[in-house]
């Protein structure tokens, strides 16, 4: 929690008089006992209608302070509370949105949002009751008692006893508490996931009419966390009970007593009911510090949450196990320092050793002239037990069209996602310009890069907004030529208001070829030195995949291509192809030469070719 008040900062006045004013009230509170008192003893006993009526107007005026007291210390809690919410809130999302995508599958989307929203929440509870209560309801206890010892000491000493039996109950229920709502906010967070995976996959699952299971499995961990809450709900519900047992014995013991000693002219009746109110202020205050412990419980749970994530460090960490073996002036000898052998060694499907097969110098080793190297790349994703890329080793020049093709989980989107440092890589090194990734800062390599994923992600508002999300200040002609090239603009023109046209949320009111084709013109638009298709067009028709191709050949800006596919014929005409298997590189070269020499890319091709031929003849 320590680490998260730094966001109240800005609210120090309000965080300062908002307890002030609370204890002003609660000053005002524990002089109405005495007044009443006052009024039983002298203006009753003695009959004296204008000492009562001077009493009456006392207690008024101390209502009408504590009033207003009450009221401009709640809106300063409120306005301090819910300020800190939203700066904490800010701060979050803003820190979220730097991490790669390593730390945000570690970490995971449900727990995110259910920090985001529920922990954020109930830490903004925690901080608005903390200022209203956590120095009233104490300094009335202790007002309480030493009030009452002024009003009588023998009959105070049932303050004495009870009081420490009170806090005990109540302290005791609540340390108890505290494991249970630490459990509950867990369970909460498996709730969330269970509710998101199955809003997500709702097509999916009534597909396969799976229907019936997920709402079992739902139900199942939505038991879980009631049971977790019924059992802190029968916890706290011992406290008012016992509480009210307690005071109650002491106001039996304390009217008891009391009466023997009027009797005897011990002490005034006015004292007794001055005595009587002030055990029953105790009571409500030590239940209500008792909720704030419950509170605050609840809330340091959740910023202890909270501050993890905030915790988490951002961006891209740098890799150690490359660093600690090269430095930078090794790395860049490298690349100008020549070529290697024009074939690597690797595995075949069938576990025998052999050549690459490559018709490209450039593509196989280093070169002076190579606009992106991998170095002796290998990747292992987080948790995972084996590498999903294994010594990676090529050069594409500047403006090549790069194919990339294999079989699913061969670690094709991983490849090209290591480019833009969307992962950073386990062991060696991917150079850009002659430069690591990791010495570029973010946003200048990113820019560089135009990268559409396998998802297509489109954004509530309109075609216009999506595409400009590339590039906000884009011009006209930008847009244009980027839709024109996506081959976009035949159904935009369609639409009624164009370009205007209004996108729901995911892009739900278009096709999934048009919601591909989108994606990609909002990459092109940028007009970016590398442009990565990652698989982006599985959902376009042959011959709109093959006018986009003619179209990104024609670029005047010629950006280089890496085009992800489980299509032969979507890359068979690029510059060369890297053929990819369980994680390493089968083959490299153009169409021909891997139809005859790699065995892999042949049966990719043989299982497609006929319904490739059919659709062409088509």
């Amino acid at each position: 929690m320590k680490g998260l008040l730094k966001y109240l900062k800005e609210y120090k006045k309000e965080s300062i008089l908002a307890p002030v004013f609370k204890m002003l009230e609660a000053s005002f509170e524990l002089l109405v006992p005495l007044v009443i008192g006052a009024m039983i003893n002298v203006g009753i006993a003695n009959m004296d209608k204008n000492y009562i009526l001077s009493m009456g107007g006392i207690l008024v005026f101390l209502g009408v302070i504590g009033l207003i007291c009450s009221v401009t210390a709640q809106y300063y809690a409120a306005k301090a509370a819910t300020g800190f919410a939203a700066k904490l809130r800010y701060a979050m999302f803003t820190h979220i949105q730097a991490f790669s995508y390593e730390k945000l599958d570690t970490i995971g989307t449900s727990t995110l949002i259910t920090r985001m929203t529920s922990d954020i929440n109930q830490v903004q509870n925690g901080v608005n009751m903390f200022l209203r209560l956590f120095l009233r309801s104490p300094f009335i206890v202790i007002g309480a008692v030493i009030m009452a010892f002024y009003v009588d000491v023998k009959a105070a000493l049932v303050f004495a006893v009870a009081i420490p039996i009170l806090s005990l109950v109540v302290f005791g229920i609540v340390f108890a508490n505290i494991p249970l709502y630490k459990k509950v906010q867990d369970r909460l967070d498996k709730v969330t996931l269970a509710t998101r995976e199955t809003l997500n996959g709702i097509r999916v699952i009534r597909a396969f009419r799976k229907e019936s299971d997920e709402i079992q499995e739902f139900d199942e961990k939505n038991k879980t966390l009631t049971g977790i809450q019924l059992l802190a709900g029968r916890v706290s519900a011992l406290l008012n009970p016992l509480t009210y047992v307690i005071i109650n014995l002491a106001l039996v013991v304390l009217l008891y007593t009391g009466a023997f000693r009027v009797d005897v002219g011990g002490i005034k009746q006015g004292d007794v009911v001055s005595l009587v109110n002030y055990m029953s202020q105790i009571l409500v205050e030590l239940v209500k510090l008792a909720n704030l412990i419950v509170t605050l419980t609840k809330a340091m749970a959740c910023a202890s949450r909270i501050e993890n994530v905030m915790q988490i460090e951002e961006g891209m960490g740098e890799d150690v196990d490359y660093y600690e073996h090269h430095d930078h002036h090794d790395v860049h000898s490298a690349v100008s320092s020549g070529c290697e052998a024009e074939t690597t060694k690797t595995t075949n499907v069938s576990g025998k050793e052999k050549d690459i097969p490559n018709t490209s110098h450039t593509l196989s080793g280093k070169s002076k002239d190579a606009f992106i190297q991998f170095q002796n790349v290998s990747f292992t994703y987080k948790q995972a037990s084996e590498e999903a890329l294994s010594d990676m080793n090529f050069s594409v020049e500047k403006g090549q069209t790069i194919g990339i093709i294999g079989g699913t989980g061969s670690g094709k989107s991983t490849l090209v996602q290591l480019i833009p440092r969307l992962y950073d890589v386990t062991k060696g090194s991917v150079m850009v310009k002659g430069k690591n990734v990791k010495d570029y800062d973010l946003d200048e390599l990113r820019k560089m890069i135009g990268y559409v994923p396998q998802k297509a992600a489109l954004f509530k508002g309109t075609i216009r907004d999506n595409i400009c999300f590339g590039k906000s200040d884009a011009l006209d002609d930008a847009i244009e030529e980027a839709i024109l090239v996506a081959q976009a603009k035949e159904f935009i023109e369609k639409k009624e208001e164009g370009l205007d046209t209004p996108v729901e949320q995911g892009g739900r009111n278009l096709s999934g070829g048009q919601r591909q084709r989108l994606t990609i013109a909002r990459a092109l638009v940028r007009r970016p030195q590398v442009l990565i298709l990652d698989d982006s067009c599985s959902a376009l028709d042959y011959a709109t995949d093959v006018a986009l191709r003619d179209g990104l050949s024609k670029l005047s800006y010629h950006p280089t291509v890496f085009l992800v596919s489980q299509r032969t014929i979507s890359i068979q005409d690029a510059d060369q192809i890297i053929v990819l298997d369980d994680g390493e590189i089968v083959g490299i070269g153009k169409h021909e030469v891997l139809l005859r020499e790699c065995e892999v890319y042949r049966e990719i091709y043989d299982s497609q070719y006929k319904e490739e031929a059919e659709s062409h003849e088509s």
